[in-house]
């Protein structure tokens, strides 16, 4: 929506356009957008014809028309000194930075389904073009992309990704995501189908897993499957052992965790094949397969963990040794390599309990984070398992809210693998993998993960506000509410520092972060709420949200110029990790004569593919002539294939100039 107005600013004969959202109705208005628009056009109808008393004009505008008359008019704007807009509040006690966290779960679906987009669009375009793939069905597969790129577009909504949207219009941002996720996924099924190669020994059972790579360099990492059997025989494409570790799962009884060591170039994929061994375990070794020991370790409770420090385990690979702390079962320390610096880490949950009561005063809701007192210990002990194998090692702690309780509310399983730097493998070396469990909260309650340690970044923190620009984050004492107000977003990175050593997180998925204290840093991994606020109540915004959630974190720790330049790919590899294709082994191919795979794609470090796809549509910008189109039903036809090419655009890596406030 633009007006043009005459006397704007310094320019008095500015004929640019103001863009006016405000026009379109307030949140929860806007639920027929053709009634909305034919509202629209009469309105913009009568204040054009009476543009001479009114002295302005309206049209429609998009955002390149808006700022294109805004460059014609070669006018000089003041620049703000880049103070940071953040966090947004709309009074004292109204500070809007619960949104970063809210509904987490879809949070996490909603950056899955992009990454997924992300490899099904290059995958295609590969398999299509320039040469046309020759047993697939080009309408069938652009109707599948569609249908995920709507999914994915519908749920960037300022009341989706938010979560700040009702339990039913979630529940349809998750449906129209996972029934396009499953699309993709069919088609790139079909795409490697008659080119997965032949494995003998088809009676043993098993699974064919195709691991495909949608980045454009190559990747060394570790995939995880989940089988049913202890027992595995791993193989590539040609019967070569494929080094792989099977280990009791953490959480899904009897089921069992297999990591597959594997390196594929970038655009390209691997073929495996996973079988169930009749032999014992000494006979699985040559076949790469290795068993997990896993060591237990008694609970420790609540009591313990102020002492501690007298009794360490390590557990260690080429670039990190962590000292995890007998007497209280935490995290001590630290020790990175690279510097050969001991950094003191110690990590453990804890909540937020927030007002729902106008009566007593302001609630936290789906937007705002009020809490009504500093951070505390929500459990009593601390339980831990430590598995150990040749290619990971994995730290399983379980949080319990009472010393007896059966089952836990919060867990941490840390990751180290043991590969070395040298052949591709620095990026899997230098990071600590963490997920965890969340849930299910008690009510009026936020959940964090606080990372305490020696590094003095006198909490200044850095996090990113859009995935690429990282923005300085000066910690500001308030009259009311400094929690919440010190709270910013953390699309995909955050780190603190101190003069030597650097402490970066990297999330598969938004978060609220903070720095509350010295050497600290802490992000809002969950929220469940309710509140007795007319409005909230009125349109179910109450975010009782009884989930559990598994969130993902990546830790890299070293020296600012090794992690600077490790954080932005390591970031694109947690976004864009190798996607698994599952079939059962003794399915048969459809071994018809079609192309192999074509060449991998290697960009130099520095570089990242941002886009590969064939957009399959042809959209006009004229508003009238398109709207037109759709009235009369007029099918805009896909373009031939390969008369148009495939769009591609590439992006330098490297830090850029951070935000100072």
């Amino acid at each position: 929506m633009g007006w043009a107005v005459p006397g704007l600013g310094s320019a008095p004969e500015f004929q640019g356009f103001v863009l006016c959202p405000g026009l379109q109705g307030c949140d929860k208005q806007f639920f027929n957008a053709s009634l909305q628009f034919e509202n629209m056009d009469h309105l913009l109808d009568f204040i054009n014809s009476n543009t001479s008393k009114l002295g302005i004009t309206v049209e429609y505008a998009t955002l390149a028309e808006y700022f294109g008359a805004l460059h014609d008019t070669n006018v000089t704007w003041h620049v703000r000194d880049h103070p940071d807009f953040l966090p947004y509040s709309s009074g004292p006690f109204q500070a809007w930075t619960g949104f970063y966290t809210s509904r987490s779960r879809l949070k996490r679906l909603a950056r899955r389904a992009s990454a997924l987009l992300y490899a099904g669009e290059s995958m295609f375009t590969r398999s299509v073009w320039p040469a046309p793939h020759q047993h697939l069905d080009l309408d069938w597969a652009l109707k599948q992309l569609k249908q995920l790129r709507w999914a994915v577009s519908e749920a960037q909504h300022h009341h989706a990704i938010t979560g700040t949207e009702t339990p039913k219009v979630r529940d349809t941002y998750v449906k129209n995501l996972r029934s396009g996720m499953q699309g993709v996924r069919k088609l790139m099924a079909s795409i490697v189908q008659d080119r997965t190669p032949a494995f003998t020994d088809p009676g043993a059972g098993g699974h064919v897993a195709v691991v495909y790579n949608p980045l454009a360099w190559t990747v060394t990492t570790l995939v995880p499957l989940t089988v049913g059997f202890s027992r595995v025989n791993v193989t590539d494409e040609s019967g070569r052992p494929v080094t792989a570790q099977v280990q009791e799962s953490k959480e899904k009884q009897p089921a069992y965790n297999l990591h597959v060591l594997t390196t594929i170039p970038g655009l390209s994929y691997r073929h495996y094949s996973i079988t169930r061994t009749r032999g014992t375990q000494v006979d699985t070794k040559p076949l790469g397969a290795s068993l997990a020991r896993t060591s237990n370790f008694g609970r420790k409770t609540e009591t313990h963990a102020g002492a501690g420090g007298r009794h360490l385990i390590r557990v260690e690979n080429d670039c990190y040794t962590v000292f995890l702390d007998r007497d209280t079962n935490l995290m001590h320390s630290i020790l990175e390599r690279e510097s050969n610096r001991t950094v003191r880490v110690t990590q453990e949950f804890m909540e937020y309990r927030v007002n729902g009561n106008l009566r007593y005063g302001p609630i936290s809701d789906n937007f705002v984070f009020i809490p009504t007192d500093t951070a505390r210990r929500p459990w009593k002990s601390v339980g831990m398992q430590i598995v150990s194998g040749k290619l990971m090692t994995e730290i399983r702690q379980f949080f319990y809210r009472k010393v007896r309780d059966r089952n836990h509310t919060y867990a941490i399983y840390s990751r180290l693998a043991h590969v070395p730097v040298g052949h591709g493998g620095e990026l899997l070396c230098r990071r600590i993998e963490q997920e965890y469990r969340v849930g299910p909260l008690e009510l009026n309650c936020e959940a964090i993960l606080r990372t305490s340690t020696s590094l003095h970044n006198r909490q200044v923190l850095y996090s990113d506000s859009n995935g690429y620009q990282m923005q300085r984050r000066l910690f500001r004492e308030h009259t009311s509410n400094s929690i919440a107000r010190n709270y910013y977003p953390m699309v995909q990175s955050a780190f603190i520092e101190d003069g030597r050593s650097r402490l970066v997180l990297l999330s598969e998925q938004a978060h609220g972060v903070s720095s509350q204290g010295n050497g600290q840093v802490e992000v809002m991994l969950h929220r469940r709420l309710w509140n007795n606020f007319d409005w909230a109540l009125e349109y179910d915004l109450t975010l009782n949200d009884t989930s559990v959630v598994h969130p993902v974190l990546w830790f890299l720790l070293g020296p600012r110029p090794l992690t600077s330049g490790l954080r932005q790919r390591s970031g694109l590899l947690l976004q864009h990790r190798p996607l698994v294709l599952l079939r059962e082994l003794n399915e048969t191919a459809q071994n018809l004569p079609g192309p192999q795979q074509q060449e991998a794609v290697t960009l130099p470090p520095s570089l990242h593919l941002q886009i590969l796809s064939i957009p399959g549509w042809n959209y006009s910008s004229n508003h009238t002539e398109h709207l037109q189109s759709l009235q009369k039903g007029t099918r805009t036809p896909a373009p031939a294939f390969p008369r148009r090419g495939a769009e591609c655009s590439v992006k330098a890596l490297g830090d850029q100039p951070y935000l100072r406030p």
